[in-house]
Order: C-alpha cells, then structure tokens, then sequence
C-alpha cells in the first residue's frame, strides 16, 4: 500500500488536515524566503531603485511558477483520485505524462523569454532608471527556469503521493542555502541583483535534489513509465490544473496593475513602497495557496474513494484555519508596521510613510483570501473545473483591475491599496453566502 492511501485510509479528517497543513505552510511560507530575503539583501546591499527593479520582474516567477502549476496541480489532482480509486497503473501515467508537458513547455516558454526581455520588462513597469536591474535579474530567471520549474512540479507530486514533511525539507533547505548565498554573492562578490538571482536558483536545485529521495522509498507511487499519449489526458490536466495557472498569472496581473498605477500616482517613491509590500504579499500570498495545497490531495482522495462526509469535514477545518490565519496576519501588519519596513533597508521618510499606509491597509485582504483559495481547489479537486475558473478570474482579473481603477480615481494612494482587499474580500462573502451552502449538501453540489 502507498503511503497516501495508508494515511488517508486508516486515520480521522482533522489529524490528516494537519499532517498536510504544517509541513506545507512551514514550505511555502519557507519558499517565499527565497524571494523575500533577496528583497532584503538587495534593499541593503545595493539600494531601493534596486529593489523597486527586482520587484518588476517579479512577474517572470509567475511565468515559470503558472506553467508549473497548470501541469503539476491538474496533474496532482488526477494522481491522487486514481490512487483513490486503487488504479496505480493510471496515477503512473499521469506522473509522467505531467513532467514530460511541464519540461517541454517551460524550455520553450524560458528561450522565448531569453530573447524578449527588454521588451517583457517594459511591459512589466520598468523605466529607464529601473531597467537594468530588471534585465539582469530576468536573464537569470529564465537561464534556471527549467530547474524553478521542476522544483515546484516534484514537489507538488511528492506532496501528493503522501510526503509533505519531504517537501518541507527541500524547501527548509533551499531557504536556508539561498540566505547564505544572498550574502556571499551581493556583500562579497557585489554581483548587485544578478547575484540575488543566482542565489535563489542554486538554492532551488539543492531543493529539487532532496525531492529526489521520493523516488527511492518503497512506498512510493512516483514511478515514470511508458506513456500512452491520449488527448483525454492531456485535457483533463490542463483543465484541472487551469485555475492554479490562471491564479498564479493573476499575480502577473497584479504586479503590473499595481506598478502601473503606483507609478501614476507616488512615482518612483512609490513604487520602492509597493516593492516592500509586494515582497511580504509574497510571503503570505503562498501561506494562503499552502492552506489550498494542503487539502487538495486530500479531497481528490476522498472523491475518488468516495468518502464524501471526510470532503465537508476537510472544507471546515481549512475553513477555520484560514480566517485564523487571516487575522494573525492582520495583527502583525498593524503592530509590527516599522519592523517590517525595516528590515528592507528604507532610508526615506517618504518612502516609509508609503509603505506603512499601505501594509495597514493592504492586509486586510487577508482576511478573505484563504476562503477563496479554499473553495477555488476544492472544485478543482473533484475536476468540477468551472467554478474554480470563475473564482480564479474574478478575485484575480475582473474585481481585482475594476478596483485599481476606480478606487484610486476617487481616494488616490489610499485607493490603490485597498483594490486587493475589495476584490478578494466581494468574492469571499459571495461563496460563503452562496457556494458554502451546496458544498456542505450530502452531495457536495458534485457532478453526477
């Protein structure tokens, strides 16, 4: 027996939630140091024009990050129904079938990328005082973008074959290693933001090396086999995997409307402030997909195996946890205001008091966007793929653009910084007072 079917077979609802949930917050929020700590060491070490640079190509790990995701999350979902229903053979085929679609496009995606970049980062927000460091900091990106990729697609599997405490370590080990390499390559070397870029590459390959012990314990069902191209398969994990893509694009999205905006109305000063912001949204954007993460192999599981009433109980325990760990989040936006902004090397007052409105402001969004990660993967987990687009699309394009351009029109700065609390904030009470109900029907408003 495989080590996920013997962990969600045998043991309560509540006990698996957490046996996924830990491991996987404590490696994502881990993950999201790999970024934040090269905004750190890139604020102090060589300046906020700097740091404003890293933070507009920012939208290349979406890039990379979507297109992992598409592949690896519908992919993920399919592998943990199969083993549900018993059919290793399957989830074999859709392992591999996944790495295979997840190489081939992401080195396609990386050499368009080498060959665009100027003209991406101009997209992307970049002006003339910015550009260099955003070219410097993409070029290395897409170089590595095949490994970036693959550390997130193995994790994902290994997570949902039943190991989530092994992609814990890899991530443990990359953050730790990209600290020591941050230091090493910006204040000894001084590579400036070509170095932080290498750092958090070379420290995801150490992570995708500790993936790789996966493969040889004997419990697991990661197995690469002959594939069997059917375009059902390849159907069924683009559209399963279709709202992480379109999630983690939508923080494209966001980075850009926001820059752009930011850029109209506070210039420079105010793009330096949303760059510090950007880089703590980092940091809890992917504790909120950890929450999701955690409970989709679960529900693909329990939905493959049948065990509906597991499904609602699994809903409500990630339920209460996300608003718990909304407002935790709140609370230290509100106390620990000036410890954060420090801590990226702001020198101005004027940059400073921008930022400090903003993370007051902006966390509030917190408080509903773990309810909206949690409803948009519980329909992808049971491959009822159209909800889960629709969430996708308006907390992440439609609300979230209508905002930015209304709400500064008429509050300015202030405006800008909560467009992301309203837009996440509309769609969550809009499930809970509308999807919660079906979900929680004995039938989970599934399909038939």
């Amino acid at each position: 027996m495989s080590l996920l079917n013997e962990r969600l077979q045998s043991q309560s609802t509540i006990k698996s939630f957490f046996q996924y949930f830990v491991p996987t917050i404590l490696g994502m929020m881990l993950m999201s140091v790999n970024i934040v700590v090269d905004g750190i060491f890139v604020g102090n070490g060589v300046g906020a024009v700097a740091l404003a640079g890293v933070n507009i190509a920012v939208p290349v790990f979406s890039i990379i990050i979507s297109v992992a995701l598409l592949i690896g999350m519908g992919g993920g979902a399919l592998y943990s129904i199969a083993m549900g229903e018993n059919n290793t053979d399957r989830a074999k085929l859709i392992f591999t079938i996944s790495f295979i679609l997840v190489t081939v496009i992401t080195l396609f995606s990386g050499v368009i990328g080498l060959f665009n970049m100027e003209f991406l980062a101009k997209i992307f927000g970049a002006n003339q005082e910015t550009l260099p460091y955003v070219i410097d900091y993409m070029r290395i990106l897409f170089l590595f973008s095949l490994i970036l990729a693959w550390e997130i697609h193995i994790s994902i599997f290994v997570r949902n074959d039943g190991d989530p405490q092994l992609a814990m370590v890899g991530l443990i080990v990359s953050a730790l290693l990209n600290i020591v390499l941050d230091y090493w390559a910006i204040f000894i070397l001084e590579w400036e933001v070509t170095g932080a870029a290498l750092a958090t590459c070379v420290a995801t390959l150490a992570g995708l090396l500790v993936y790789t012990i996966h493969f040889f314990k004997k419990d697991s069902g990661l197995k690469f086999v002959r594939v069997k191209w059917k375009a059902r398969d390849l159907k069924q994990i683009g559209a399963m995997g279709l709202p992480n893509f379109l999630s983690e694009a939508g923080t494209g999205i966001f980075v850009m409307g926001y820059n752009i905006a930011i850029t109209y109305y506070a210039g420079t000063a105010g793009l330096a402030a949303f760059s510090v912001i950007n880089y703590l949204h980092t940091f809890m954007f992917l504790a909120f997909i950890g929450i999701g993460t955690s409970i989709q192999p679960m529900i693909s599981f329990y939905y493959g195996a049948k065990k509906y009433n597991a499904i609602k109980e699994t809903v409500k325990v990630a339920e209460v946890t996300a608003l718990a760990l909304g407002a935790l989040a709140l609370l230290i936006g509100y106390l620990g205001t000036d410890l954060l902004i420090s801590i990226f090397g702001v020198a101005t007052d004027e940059i400073t008091a921008l930022a400090a409105n903003g993370i007051r402001l902006f966390f509030i969004g917190y408080l509903f966007m773990g309810i909206n990660f949690i409803y948009m993967t519980y329909y992808q987990s049971i491959g009822y793929v159209r909800p889960s687009l629709g969430i996708t699309i308006f907390r992440g394009f439609i609300m979230l653009i209508a905002m930015l351009l209304i709400l500064p029109y008429f509050f300015g700065i202030t405006g800008i910084w909560l467009a992301l609390p309203a837009a996440e904030g509309s769609v969550a009470i809009t499930l809970m007072l509308f999807a919660r109900r079906n979900v929680m029907r004995s039938q989970l408003g599934m399909r038939g």
